[in-house]
């Protein structure tokens, strides 16, 4: 006797079940937005300076927003006003990293290495991470005014780098040098020399809010006849027409008009 297989009917009908809706994530730490992008760092005892071999891969500052679209930070991590899509929603990259070349000889006693931005637009910013506890988002190499330089242990150190995002790119000039631990002065011709930071830079869709400001010019709205006219000075022989159409601005006839340096004049002409 053959045997049947029965299969259980729930609601009278056999259906597939759907896929499960994918769940936005809350982040606990920084993702480095890619490999790592390492500057190896050397010292050579024989001219006793300082070299980096700086990597040709660029690092490319992405948002949240774009890297991980839905997810959102924790609000009590110390990163989250400045990365979190709800808040500023900087462009960021932690794939910088400095590193001790293994190939180094061992640095003359006393002294530390300190690595030092020297210049750099203002809105890309810098920050010491850590993303365990405690966890830490604090202002480097002259970020919110912060020293400029700091001293660095050789262990492999990967600040977070941030800017507004968009399609500029970006470049910081930095220098490693040696500096005297028992008098706290930079060593004179320890340093490897200007170091190019490069980084590319990713929108993430949003409409960009732009304020203007403009001066107001209104006029009482009974004044059909007239007409608004611009010149240098008040005693001008030539006056001229404003271009700009008038607008209705609380019931009132008004004209905006970009500000400049030069002085202007305007009034209303009556028209014959």
């Amino acid at each position: 006797m053959k045997s049947k297989l029965f299969l259980p009917l729930l609601g009278g009908c056999l259906s597939a079940l759907a896929p499960a809706a994918v769940v936005a994530a809350t982040l606990t730490s920084v993702p480095m937005q890619g490999g790592m992008v390492m500057p190896m760092v050397a010292y050579h005892a024989e001219p006793g300076r300082l070299q980096v071999m700086m990597p040709a891969e660029v690092p490319e500052l992405t948002p949240l927003r774009v890297s991980h679209s839905g997810d959102q930070f924790d609000p009590a991590d110390p990163w989250y006003d400045d990365l979190d899509p709800s808040r500023r929603g900087l462009s960021f990259s932690r794939r910088y990293g400095f590193v001790m070349d293994t190939m180094s000889d061992p640095l003359p006693p006393n002294t530390a290495i300190w690595l030092a931005k020297l210049s750099g637009p203002a809105e890309l910013g810098f920050f010491r991470y850590s993303g365990s506890d405690p966890k830490a988002w604090e202002p480097i190499f002259g970020t919110a005014g912060s020293p400029a330089a700091l001293m660095w242990n050789g262990m492999m150190f990967h600040p977070g780098v941030v800017a507004p995002a968009g399609t500029d790119g970006y470049t910081a000039t930095f220098e490693a040098y040696l500096v005297d631990t028992t008098t706290g002065e930079p060593i004179p011709d320890s340093g490897s020399g200007p170091l190019e930071f490069r980084f590319t830079n990713v929108p993430d869709g949003r409409p960009k809010l732009e304020i203007e400001t403009k001066v107001v010019i209104s006029w009482p709205p009974q004044t059909a006849d007239f007409v608004l006219e611009q010149a240098e000075t008040a005693e001008a022989a030539q006056w001229t027409l404003v271009a700009e159409t008038p607008v209705t601005i609380e019931q009132r006839p008004s004209v905006l008009v970009a500000p400049s340096a030069a002085a202007k004049f305007y009034r209303l002409r009556l028209v014959p």
